[in-house]
């Protein structure tokens, strides 16, 4: 448990010092809230009074899959390439222990993200009628969902290669998760896409939790469970480790 506390403090001291993870982890969702919340730019869905009514359930979902893929999946993916995790799975810690303290990493992560989003959403004007509790189960899929999706990509790729892929994948996921543009404002053939992909399913449970004039539906949840199982089960059987 030593060695488990000890890299799990080392794989949070590594994603803090480094400046383009704490960039996509923090610094785009709260440039997101903050930019498109005071200009005014986006339309204001239909049931909410405010912009940031909308977009700080789906920043949070953005923040869910920063971390739990971006900063996770490109960390390992560099980890892999230069031998690193090789040598730390043949160490006391061991290999389970080591993917343990990835994902706590990710939880605490995803703990700082959550103070600094929601205080900043507070701030603007956001009022949640839901709770952080009611929209746990979100996160917990969510966060399996990503981190599943982010070490099959670190783990079959090089460490280059699985950088454009993620970055790219990111974009992609952000554009047509719901974060930003309502998922029904989509054309729709995007719109039949976007919704059997993890990061719309994610928005919506969260956006769920959070608000009054919106309720997530049972496919989201189906659909985001689906991925939560899946993909973690995939990293598992594809994950090569050096």
């Amino acid at each position: 448990m030593n060695a488990y506390r000890m890299q799990v403090r080392t794989e949070l001291m590594l994603s803090l010092r480094q400046g383009e993870q704490l960039l996509v982890s923090v610094g785009i969702p709260l440039l997101i809230l903050v930019f498109f919340s005071l200009t005014g730019v986006l339309p204001i869905p239909e049931g909410f009074a405010k912009t940031v009514d909308f977009l700080a359930p789906g920043v949070l979902a953005l923040a869910v899959m920063s971390s739990a893929m971006v900063s996770l999946g490109i960390g390992t993916g560099f980890e892999r390439q230069y031998g690193v995790l090789k040598r730390l799975g043949a160490t006391p810690l061991g290999r389970g222990r080591l993917v343990a303290a990835k994902i706590s990493m990710v939880l605490v992560l995803e703990l700082i993200q959550v103070v600094v989003l929601v205080t900043a959403a507070l701030a603007l004007g956001w009022r949640p009628s839901g709770s952080i509790i009611a929209a746990l189960p979100a996160f917990v899929l969510g966060t399996a969902a990503f981190a599943g999706l982010g070490l099959l990509l670190a783990g079959t790729l090089s460490g280059t290669v699985n950088l454009a892929a993620t970055n790219g994948l990111y974009l992609l996921l952000l554009l047509l998760g719901g974060m930003v543009v309502p998922v029904d404002r989509l054309p729709s053939g995007v719109r039949a896409i976007a919704e059997v992909l993890p990061a719309a399913a994610l928005s919506e449970t969260v956006l769920g939790a959070f608000s009054a004039s919106a309720t997530a539906s049972a496919k989201a949840w189906a659909v985001l469970a689906a991925w939560a199982i899946a993909m973690p089960l995939v990293a598992a059987r594809s994950f090569r480790w050096e």
